[in-house]
């Protein structure tokens, strides 16, 4: 007689992708609105109903088995499917409009295909994005300007709230000229203060005892390439987001950077449609 097949429940399946995704029990069970202790005891279940340990959890982190980043893949695929639908059948007329705030160079690699879907389930919802300095943002998020805002952040600083969605390492970025070795201050291609990526790169020089001085100063991702390449100075960069054509030198003989984290913040009373969006994120970037 052949063995039943189990029938996965995807509430158990959403959780473990949410964890995932997150990197943490404790803020997937924010995102889920669920005690932690619920959120662990779904997770047993789902490894009981599949026979295998999907998950490592220590104080510090959480690791997928190699059977967990496998269910994972199927996962998503699950719960892109069912959501697609729900949002076709159950929920077509939502509607409203959703305020996110975002820095540019991380809406223009990697948010255009994450709200193209979005917009796809939910077509009555606006969106409203508005690209802008981490340090900008963060002040115009606490003065309610946004519903949603993903920031840039140091790693270690999670515990002051968000959930992180990204991790970027960065590189210098630079020109055919050969900046290295070129005596003199090292020429910087900077956005205005405050920028996360123009203090990352004047500690960094510093802490290496290497002289430095901004040459070009620009408040727009386009302008600050077009500078690079017009040899004008060297730039850092997250490295997925260096263009073609340009030089990419990640350590000696200028200071190793360390990696930058992106975080999505939100108020604490959403509506339905920013909830759904920030679901949508936290799924699509994890």
């Amino acid at each position: 007689m052949p063995k039943s097949l189990t029938n996965l429940d995807l509430d158990l399946v959403r959780t473990f992708a949410t964890i995932a995704g997150t990197g943490s029990f404790t803020r997937a069970a924010e995102i889920l609105r669920r005690q932690q202790s619920t959120i662990s005891l779904q997770v047993q279940r789902l490894e009981i109903a599949l026979g295998q340990k999907l998950m490592e959890r220590s104080p510090r982190a959480v690791r997928l088995t190699s059977e967990g980043e496998t269910f994972l893949g199927y996962a998503r695929r699950m719960l892109d499917l069912n959501d697609e639908v729900v949002s076709r059948i159950n929920e077509p007329q939502m509607h409203g409009t959703v305020r996110l705030g975002t820095p540019e160079d991380f809406a223009t690699r990697h948010l255009p295909d994450v709200l193209a879907r979005f917009t796809q389930a939910y077509p009555a919802v606006a969106l409203e994005v508005t690209c802008d300095l981490t340090l900008n943002l963060l002040e115009r998020f606490r003065k309610g300007a946004f519903d949603l805002a993903l920031i840039k952040r140091e790693p270690a600083a999670a515990q002051s709230g968000g959930i992180r969605v990204w991790r970027e390492p960065l590189v210098w970025v630079m020109s055919d000229r050969d900046f290295r070795a070129a005596e003199g201050p090292l020429p910087l291609v900077v956005s205005p203060a405050p920028c996360v990526y123009r203090k990352r790169a004047t500690e960094a020089l510093d802490r290496a005892h290497r002289a430095w001085r901004i040459a070009y100063t620009c408040g727009s991702l386009a302008g600050s390439i077009a500078a690079v390449r017009a040899r004008l100075g060297v730039t850092v960069l997250p490295k997925d987001m260096v263009p073609p054509g340009l030089h990419v030198v990640d350590g000696a003989p200028l200071p190793d950077l360390k990696d930058t984290e992106i975080a999505l913040l939100h108020r604490d009373r959403l509506s339905v449609p920013a909830r759904r969006l920030m679901e949508h994120v936290v799924k699509s970037l994890g």
